[in-house]
């Protein structure tokens, strides 16, 4: 491509990526990023440089950051046994301690010492910090026909204090959240961090939950990465989890995304971390890259339908 072509390639992104600058100035956005993202520093810089687009055109961003392979990696080093049902961790004792070091040390530090770097002003908290996160212990859960499963130290919310992200928002900071919490008593807990991404985002009032991960999107076939669904809505989404078609990785994240949805959030987007640029594709084009998921079809536009059937 020669020069003039660059050019005009650069003129030509930069026109079409107004309206949607000027659509989203000053609204709120919540970036849940999975531990993959950050497994070096040089994806968690690729992901943080367009992070720091999104606030340098005036999207107020919170960012709320998992850790489960470096988790699991340093839980295997240390000897101790990790446990998934149905997606979801089971926390004891040592493995919270495990969490911890990881998620409030090791990751969210990366992130911060990033962002410094490419001047983002990020301020890194954890779901404890000022109460931001309520939740309590959760107990035993039945199963049918099976043993009832003991989440160990694992939370679920009872509510989120949205002054404790307006205070820093409002001041041009960027928010980066780890999901552990506590209870009243103080007793730390691991929550999910796509529910906790999904309960700030409806506490905001966020313009858009924003997924991203290591699948390209939501898949109507599991083993097939190339059926991605462009688009989808709450009942279709349910039809997939209740027909068994989503991956046990993907289950937390349909439950955070119903959850969303129900709880006033309007677009939330499944994206991968692995495609360049893929967070500045899905917010400033209409083609996208992953998954748009809504209450009703009928809320997208004929735009969105006519460009992610095209695309996809």
């Amino acid at each position: 491509m020669s020069t003039g072509q660059d050019r005009a390639a650069v003129v030509s992104a930069l026109r079409h990526a107004v309206p949607y600058i000027r659509l989203f100035k000053h609204k709120t956005f919540v970036l849940k990023a999975g531990g993959d993202v950050f497994a070096n520093v040089e994806s968690t810089r690729s992901l943080m440089e367009q992070v720091g687009i999104l606030h340098q055109v005036g999207i107020r961003v919170v960012l709320v950051h998992g850790g489960g392979p470096q988790s699991t990696a340093l839980a295997d080093a240390l000897g101790l046994d990790t446990r998934f049902v149905e997606g979801r961790r089971v926390t004891d004792g040592p493995s919270l301690d495990v969490a911890t070091m990881v998620l409030n040390g090791q990751i969210n530090t990366r992130i911060l010492a990033v962002c410094r770097d490419l001047q983002i002003p990020a301020v890194g908290i954890s779901g404890v910090d000022a109460g931001l996160i309520r939740a309590h212990r959760r107990p035993p859960v039945a199963r049918s026909g099976q043993t009832p499963v003991d989440y160990g130290f694992v939370g679920d919310i009872d509510g989120v204090d949205a002054s404790v992200l307006h205070k820093q928002l409002d001041n041009g900071l960027m928010p980066v959240v780890s999901p552990l919490s506590c209870d009243s008593n103080g007793t730390v807990l691991n929550i999910n961090a796509d529910t906790v991404a999904a309960a700030i985002a409806a506490e905001l009032k966020a313009e858009k939950l924003i997924l991203a991960t290591g699948a390209p999107g939501i898949l109507s076939d599991v083993n097939e990465p190339r059926s991605l669904i462009s688009y989808i809505d709450r009942a279709a989404l349910k039809k997939l989890r209740d027909a068994g078609k989503l991956g046990d990785g993907m289950l937390p994240k349909a439950a955070a995304i119903e959850s969303a949805l129900a709880n006033g959030v309007s677009r939330v987007h499944v994206i991968t971390s692995k495609l360049a640029d893929s967070l500045l594709l899905e917010v400033f084009t209409n083609e996208g890259t992953g998954t748009l998921i809504v209450n009703d079809i009928a809320a997208l536009t004929p735009a969105e339908q006519a460009s992610a059937g095209a695309a996809r």
